[in-house]
């Protein structure tokens, strides 16, 4: 499993770099993929350094994916990723190499980042309710209800994290009223995210399209194992549903919960977080019971 935006940390990636000579050239090779020296932000820049969308993604990839090929594992039966973690994931089960990964990731943080300017989003963490309300007053929101409810601007669920966890992202005034709104009907918290914009929703339908640019110009392979989808939640092998889904992420929800639950069902009995963060392991302990559930950072 790979993590995705909101797991860097200062200094990610440093000790790899200063111990590890193919980590060394890797890392290298990206500030020329990418040209700017993205290390000296991982390595010595501050929280807030790392918090803008282009550096965050390939930052978070870098960490997942450098760390990936140098530890010496086995190739995975399954691999997953949430949301941007899904680039790492595709590397580690052979659809695309280093370099068009890294490409592709740099693409959709900047055209993310011009969908994040173009239109103030954000997105909040909504605390023990069922995904259905969650989902139903969202549309409720968005649509309005009445003359005395009337639309107040796009807001989704976005990420389906875990049981009792669902994220929702959209317009920023959308939000703060659907926040208010599930903490009426009974959500324990309704936390803001501290994100630059609204993703997973769409308002992210222009980065959509230009990604759709970039990915047709690159060749996917046939992974040696399956990865499971944010958009599908289930085992995808065919390059052509992976390219297609990996668009539809962008606008779409991340069906986290629902992928985790799919990969156990497919016989998943010993998960691996690899990349910046715990964050993934801490959600799979509350979806499962009875696996092993490991990191390497």
């Amino acid at each position: 499993m790979f993590p995705g935006q909101g797991s860097q940390f200062p200094g990610m990636g440093k000790e790899l770099y200063e111990s590890n000579p193919k980590a060394r050239e890797l890392f290298e090779k990206a500030n020329a993929i990418l040209g700017f020296r993205i290390t000296d932000i991982m390595f010595e820049g501050t929280a807030e350094d790392l918090k803008a969308t282009r550096v965050t993604q390939p930052a978070v990839f870098l960490h997942s994916v450098i760390t990936y090929l140098t530890s010496g594992l086995p190739k995975p039966d399954m691999v997953g990723g949430h949301s941007l973690g899904e680039f790492s994931a595709l590397v580690a089960c052979g659809a695309l190499d280093f370099e068009d990964a890294l490409r592709l990731v740099a693409r959709r943080a900047e055209e993310m980042q011009k969908c994040c300017e173009a239109v103030p989003g954000t997105m909040a963490a909504i605390i023990a309710l069922p995904n259905d309300t969650v989902r139903l007053i969202c549309e409720e929101i968005a649509r309005g209800n009445g003359p005395e409810k009337p639309a107040r601007g796009i807001v989704v669920a976005a990420n389906y994290n875990c049981k009792g966890q669902v994220v929702i992202s959209g317009e920023a005034g959308a939000v703060e009223a659907a926040c208010a709104e599930l903490k009426a009907a009974g959500a324990r918290r309704a936390l803001p995210l501290a994100v630059s914009g609204a993703f997973h929703s769409p308002l992210m339908a222009p980065a959509a399209e230009a990604l759709g640019e970039a990915i047709a110009a690159v060749d996917f392979k046939t992974p040696f194992c399956p990865i499971y989808q944010n958009v599908s939640a289930r085992a995808e092998t065919d390059p052509e549903t992976i390219k297609s889904n990996l668009l539809r992420q962008l606008t779409s929800p991340v069906r986290w919960t629902q992928s985790v639950e799919a990969m156990a069902a497919d016989g998943a009995v010993s998960f691996l977080e690899i990349g910046p963060g715990t964050v993934l392991q801490g959600l799979v302990r509350k979806i499962l019971t009875d696996v092993t559930i490991e990191g390497i950072n």
